[in-house]
């Protein structure tokens, strides 16, 4: 059985391979270092207990955390995170479209939100904040390939109705869908298919929106992950969203692969 001080061990390397907190140098310590227990708690249970959990790949764990942290608008703790996402080795142009593609779910406004702090720590480092340039096609083609696009990723078969009742009362917002989320924000450079669907399955995740989040769990094994692997997405959710959060969307994820 593993003790706590070997979670704390756990906990203290992945700490030190993120650079986790200690960029950019402050002269006082944060209040909650000064919490007795705290610093031990989040070390065990969420950097010793699940960053260290194999089955997944840090760098989705680490998409997965940006993208709960966007979508909730924890705007401080995005920064932190931020900077020990370019520590481990993630690029500017990646961070820059994680808050991007999490618009599609948390709304515009969050994307700025977070777009300025991250490119805050962008300059803090040095770092020019990307200019990515993305290929502007009609509203035919992007309405073409979102429709093409979420049928390979959640096949033809929509469950509970939720694309019926869109259409039905709210066809144009369907139209809107197809055309800027699957037909232009999943097209942008940065992030491949995989990376935009460990996005939308962890935002998808802390806002506690299920009907989608069906979808996306059909997606990830269609993208090429195991259901272990979407499984460790939603388990990375729970220290940032909240456990009720990732424990919902796993039991959403046993219904769906039934």
């Amino acid at each position: 059985m593993t003790s706590r001080e070997e979670l704390r061990r756990k906990g203290n390397e992945i700490r030190e391979r993120l650079q986790h907190g200690t960029y950019p140098p402050r002269e006082r310590p944060r209040a909650v270092t000064s919490i007795p227990g705290l610093r031990n708690y989040t070390g065990e249970a969420i950097f010793g207990s699940v960053w260290s959990r194999p089955g997944l790949d840090i760098r989705y764990r680490m998409l997965a955390t940006l993208s709960v942290l966007t979508a909730l608008q924890r705007l401080s703790q995005f920064q932190t995170y931020v900077h020990s996402a370019l520590n481990m080795g993630l690029t500017a142009e990646e961070i820059q479209e994680v808050p991007i593609h999490c618009s599609i779910y948390a709304g515009f406004p969050s994307a700025v939100n977070s777009l300025e702090v991250a490119h805050e720590a962008f300059r803090e480092r040095g770092i020019e904040p990307p200019q990515t340039e993305v290929p502007e096609v009609s509203l035919e083609e992007m309405e073409r390939r979102g429709l093409e696009l979420r049928e390979t990723l959640m096949g033809t078969q929509d469950r509970g109705g939720y694309t019926n009742a869109v259409t039905d009362l709210a066809p144009d917002l369907r139209k809107i869908t197809f055309q800027f989320a699957f037909g232009e924000i999943f097209f942008r450079p940065g992030l491949d298919l995989k990376d935009r669907v460990v996005c939308s399955t962890a935002a998808l995740t802390a806002i506690r929106a299920e009907s989608q989040l069906r979808n996306f769990l059909q997606a990830g094994p269609r993208v090429g992950f195991s259901k272990e692997e979407m499984v460790e997405v939603l388990i990375q959710t729970g220290g940032y969203a909240g456990y009720p959060a990732a424990l919902s969307a796993i039991s959403i994820a046993a219904q769906v692969w039934e």
